[in-house]
Parts: structure tokens; sequence; C-alpha cells
């Protein structure tokens, strides 16, 4: 499984690779540049592809958390049965490796500046 090892304001380091763009983590699988429809809203079909076969999704929110899930997310994930961790990026990585590190199911999205 990956591991994320750094971050700050605009730069994440995943298992030694710097990423300098947003970035979608799906099992061992790093997906960037992450754009979404909307900049700092998310909808669905700005994870789908990462909301498959998992128990928990993360989103880092940036610094200091100006990206949100819309409501209509929200909805979907209470309904498939995802729990939704939205929270600032510097904390969303702490909980994405402790997920990962329990082996539970994560995908995360990772805003990486406001």
């Amino acid at each position: 499984m990956l591991c994320i090892e750094d971050f700050r304001f605009g730069v994440i380091n995943i298992s030694g690779k710097r990423y300098s763009s947003d970035v979608k983590i799906i099992g061992n699988r790093v997906i960037s540049p992450w754009w979404r429809s909307q900049g700092h809203k998310v909808f669905l079909e700005d994870v789908e592809d990462i909301v498959e076969d998992i128990d928990v999704l993360i989103l880092g929110q940036g610094d200091p958390g100006m990206m949100k899930s819309d409501p209509s997310l929200k909805i979907y994930l209470k309904n498939k049965g995802i729990k939704l961790i939205e929270i600032p990026t510097k904390e969303a990585i702490i909980e994405f490796n402790s997920h990962v590190k329990k082996q539970i199911k994560v995908g995360a999205g990772f805003h990486l500046t406001c």
C-alpha cells in the first residue's frame, strides 16, 4: 500500500514520489493531477472512480480547508455505507496513513493548496 511521507502547502510526497498537483489515491494507484468540475466543491463525478469497493473516503480539504463535498455526495456515500472524513489536508494525511496501516479499504482525494 501507498504511504504519504510528507505534505507542505502545494506539495505531497507519496511512496517516494513528489506531486505538486492535487491527487486521488485508490489502492496502490495515485491519480494526478486531480481536477474537480467545480474547483473547491467535490461531487460524485469527481471521485466516482475511487469510491467503488472502499469503506472510507478521506478528503483533504487543503490548508486551511476550502474544499468541501457537495451534499449530494454525502448522501450517496451514506447510502453506500461509506464513511466520509473531510478535514484539512495535513490532518487527512494522518488519517489516511492510519487507515492504510489498519488495512481498511480507503480512497482519498487531497487538495494541496487553499
